[in-house]
């Protein structure tokens, strides 16, 4: 590259890398320091060759940043040990077959798994059951749990959309600082499962459904602002996409196989087919900040 303005511990920046920091920083103003730094390793792909995040070299990187005058940190927070004897909760999940047809189970509905018991719990599903399981986001997100009652069925999480996804960018029709200002208006559908043990036909696509028409209201009322599109990636070597197809997401092809970060043009996951969820009519407008983002019934 030939913008290369900083070097720190064998990584390259340049002015665009300084920019996303500082606009990340600003964003999730709310994170602390260890958190920065791992949601901007994901950013810039600054991994180990193994993939791990190299979150202590970004924290100390952001200390000269700091030391510079580029950016602000979050103050630094001391964390008191736990108690070793502190008791780690153990779950008994019911694996037994759960099938039928739909109306047997009505009414579905999705329960947002709060911090504490439920969210554990809703970690072990996913880490368990899920090909990809629990990896640790940061920003704003939403985790749900798919019910019938009091059975649980499966489990949804919506979290902070990829920053670098030109065929998104290309339909939307934005440019980098619509982007900068908009892009938390995008949410992704970062986990979607179902139960292994749960053979519900049309059980995916009822959950999509659910989850368009309450996402904007939910993430209102949770973070002060409502989302009006939804991105998810499905990995095709392993699935069809069928129930994205079946609830009218949008087909945009495929990624190029570097990550939902990657902007270093390496090849380093499989290619992942992407498909978009208007949540508005007039999302394009707003995401290109024409028009202010706002909760709208679902006829509008």
């Amino acid at each position: 590259m030939d913008n290369i303005i900083m070097e720190y511990s064998g990584k390259k920046f340049t002015s665009e890398d300084i920019e996303l920091i500082k606009w990340t920083r600003k964003k999730y103003h709310h994170l602390s320091r260890r958190e920065l730094a791992s949601t901007i390793c994901e950013f810039l792909s600054w991994t180990t060759p193994s993939g791990r995040a190299k979150t202590p070299q970004c924290v100390a990187f952001l200390g000269k940043l700091e030391e510079s005058a580029i950016i602000e940190l979050p103050p630094v927070i001391t964390i008191a040990k736990k108690n070793s004897n502190s008791i780690i909760p153990e779950y008994n999940i019911d694996t037994a077959l759960i099938t039928g047809v739909l109306k047997d189970f009505e009414p579905i509905y999705l329960d947002i798994a709060r911090a504490g018991g439920e969210l554990k719990l809703w970690r072990k599903y996913v880490n368990d059951y899920h090909m990809l399981g629990d990896k640790q986001v940061f920003g704003s997100r939403l985790y749900y749990f798919v019910k019938s009652g009091d059975k649980k069925l499966g489990c949804l999480q919506f979290s902070a959309s990829a920053w670098a996804l030109k065929s998104r960018d290309e339909w939307i029709g934005w440019n980098i600082e619509n982007k900068k200002t908009q892009l938390h208006f995008i949410l992704n559908n970062s986990r979607f499962l179902i139960f292994p043990w749960v053979n519900i036909k049309n059980l995916a696509s009822k959950t999509l459904a659910l989850s368009i028409k309450q996402i904007q209201k939910d993430w209102l009322r949770e973070y002060c602002y409502a989302p009006v599109l939804l991105e998810t990636f499905v990995d095709t070597s392993h699935f069809a996409g069928t129930c994205y197809k079946a609830s009218n997401w949008t087909y945009l092809g495929e990624t190029k196989g570097r990550g939902r970060m990657d902007r270093n043009n390496k090849s380093e996951v499989s290619p992942k087919a992407i498909y978009m969820y208007p949540l508005q009519k007039d999302f394009k407008d707003c995401l290109k900040g024409l028009k202010p983002c706002k909760v709208v019934s679902p006829d509008e």
